[in-house]
């Protein structure tokens, strides 16, 4: 029976699009939903922060009736015009091991990208930078993060088979925390600081409210990454839907931020304890316990281990040692936590700089995952 693809239209529809991947992965031990509420918040149509300067559209694949898989085919305008492209990406991408049915799809995602005049495919990507991207090319038989998406190693096979070429590749490094921080990390800080003319400044819940802390964050992250791979530059209304959700799951001790003398934020590490068995636990939902075993993962009994979410240093200090205070900073907090292992998110393999701020200490490349692209035949 050939493959039939059908465009999202409806709430029901979007929640089955939402909720393929477990079905999908029901039995891999790796895998790791995201949370429902923020899936589906992301891609309807009239919630999604993005939708603003993205079009975009949703498929489900079936094959003898059954859900068989999906496909988001998004074109980010804004990211286009920053970087000169004319790209369709594709996001949201899974599917069962079927060719018919990864080949159906992509289909869908060329069908959308000539119908807006493009003439690449690119991805998986998502909305913006903040959005899961990039398809897992190693470390299959290792537990993903709540940050990152999780694939078979069949979906690389047909991605090759269809022509695919790789884009860009990202690197996820597994960081051993230090039992005891070494002597000399006092007398380094002082330096730093004084000769940066920075502080660290602690945050309260307070403070982020007064000041408006959170747009402070977004318009460094802006500043940090705006040079790096395809990210798109976000105006300061569309912070609020990304910092909302954010600031709500965060337990502030785990946020490192570093002030000038001006009080302007220069540099910022943003981590949290890893929540990934609260999230297989709960399948990604909140009720009607799922809150519970999220709250208890954040804030009353860790599971040992820290995701680095985002960590970055304003191209104004990245050469003044600012980074290792952020460093230094977040890792005696995970020691006094008691976490004795952090992850980082995706880091671009061209990213040496990047890299290099873990040399002083044990670690490991523990996956790499790859964006693909392809010329779009007229």
């Amino acid at each position: 029976m050939s493959v039939e693809i059908r465009p999202v239209k409806t709430r029901r529809e979007l929640r089955r699009f939402v909720n393929f991947p477990e079905k999908l992965y029901r039995d891999n031990p790796y895998y790791v939903p995201p949370l429902v509420f923020d899936q589906m918040d992301t891609l309807d149509q009239k919630k999604g922060a993005a939708q603003e300067f993205c079009d975009s559209a949703l498929y489900l694949a079936y094959k003898d009736g059954e859900l068989a898989g999906r496909v988001a085919a998004i074109v980010n305008h804004k990211a286009n015009e920053q970087w000169d492209h004319k790209e369709v990406r594709f996001g949201w991408y899974d599917f069962i091991e079927d060719p018919e049915v990864a080949k159906a799809l992509m289909e869908k995602v060329y069908e959308f990208g000539r119908e807006q005049q493009m003439d690449s495919v690119v991805g998986p990507l998502g909305f913006t930078d903040f959005d899961p991207e990039g398809m897992l090319i190693d470390g299959y038989d290792r537990l993903s993060t709540m940050a990152l998406i999780y694939n078979f190693p069949y979906y690389n096979d047909y991605m090759e088979e269809m022509g695919f070429g790789k884009d860009a590749d990202w690197i996820e490094y597994k960081v051993q925390i230090p039992k005891v921080m070494p002597e000399r990390w006092p007398r380094l800080e002082k330096v730093i600081m004084e000769r940066a003319n920075v502080h660290i400044r602690p945050l309260t819940r307070k403070i982020v409210r007064k000041e408006g802390y959170g747009e402070k964050i977004f318009r460094c992250i802006n500043d940090c990454y705006k040079d790096l791979y395809n990210y798109t530059v976000l105006p300061d209304h569309m912070a609020k839907k990304y910092l909302d959700f954010y600031l709500s799951i965060l337990d502030l001790k785990f946020v490192s931020m570093v002030e000038n003398e001006k009080g302007d934020l220069i540099a910022f590490g943003i981590t949290m304890p890893t929540i990934v068995h609260a999230l297989q636990k709960s399948r990604g939902k909140l009720f009607p316990f799922g809150w519970w075993y999220l709250a208890k993962s954040m804030f009353i009994k860790h599971e040992g281990g820290s995701e680095m979410l985002l960590v970055g240093v304003h191209p104004d200090y990245q050469n003044s040692g600012v980074n290792s205070l952020v460093f230094m900073d977040m890792f005696r907090k995970f020691n006094e936590a008691g976490v004795v292992w952090a992850e980082t998110n995706a880091i671009l393999e061209t990213n040496l700089k990047n890299q290099g701020q873990f040399r002083d200490f044990e670690h490991e490349c523990k996956k790499r995952r790859r964006s693909y692209i392809k010329k779009l035949e007229p």
